[in-house]
């Protein structure tokens, strides 16, 4: 009778420390799915708001004669800008669309691992301007992969812009800061783990 209550006992730790790995395995997999998720339909929200305003905008707007919102300071004024965002770089168009394309391709390769929502916000907002951007550069005049972006926004000096020149700029602003603050992509902190493994070296000198 002993022998066998010593044999049952080993089965059910077993069994009750085999449970929690299997349930962890489940909860960690559908975490890089839905930050791929949201990456794309925040990057799909900037592009459709987009293309609709510049289908508005050239619509509604005659070229040098703008519509006034606040004064002659926020103005809607349609300009064909053959360079990149904020009208710099004109002479350099298909250079242009070729590292938009690039962009657009890494943006999703570094998606398809991610977990951090706030590197899927940012990504998703560079993804955004940059499809937007990209698309113009490919289907508008003069042609193929040479087209001029439409920007219609004007703030004061700043130069004529759109809102995928807005998300670009809003997107990579927040990349920069989560690298500087040690965020990763993957939602760990550098910072943080280098403070842990410090404390544990120290306890360990102890």
């Amino acid at each position: 009778m002993m022998v066998g209550v010593s044999t049952d006992h080993p089965d059910r730790d077993l069994s009750a420390e085999d449970q929690p790995i299997t349930d962890l395995s489940k909860s960690a997999s559908p975490t890089r799915p839905r930050r791929l998720a949201m990456l794309i339909a925040i990057a799909a929200v900037i592009l459709i708001a987009d293309v609709l305003t510049k289908v508005w905008a050239v619509a509604a707007i005659t070229p040098g004669k703008p519509i006034e919102i606040i004064g002659d300071v926020v103005t809607f004024t349609l300009v064909r800008n053959p360079g990149a965002a904020f009208s710099m770089a004109t002479s350099m168009t298909w250079i242009l669309t070729l590292v938009a394309i690039g962009v657009v391709i890494g943006v999703i390769k570094i998606g398809r691992t991610l977990r951090s929502p706030w590197w899927a916000l940012g990504l998703g907002l560079v993804l955004g301007g940059a499809l937007g951007n990209l698309i113009d550069r490919l289907f508008r005049a003069p042609g193929f992969m040479r087209g001029h972006v439409v920007d219609f926004m004007s703030i004061g000096w700043w130069p004529v812009f759109n809102i995928a020149d807005s998300a670009i700029v809003c997107g990579a602003i927040l990349l920069v800061a989560l690298t500087l603050f040690g965020f990763e992509p993957n939602g760990e902190r550098l910072r943080s783990d280098k403070s842990n493994a410090s404390s544990e070296d120290q306890g360990e000198s102890k």
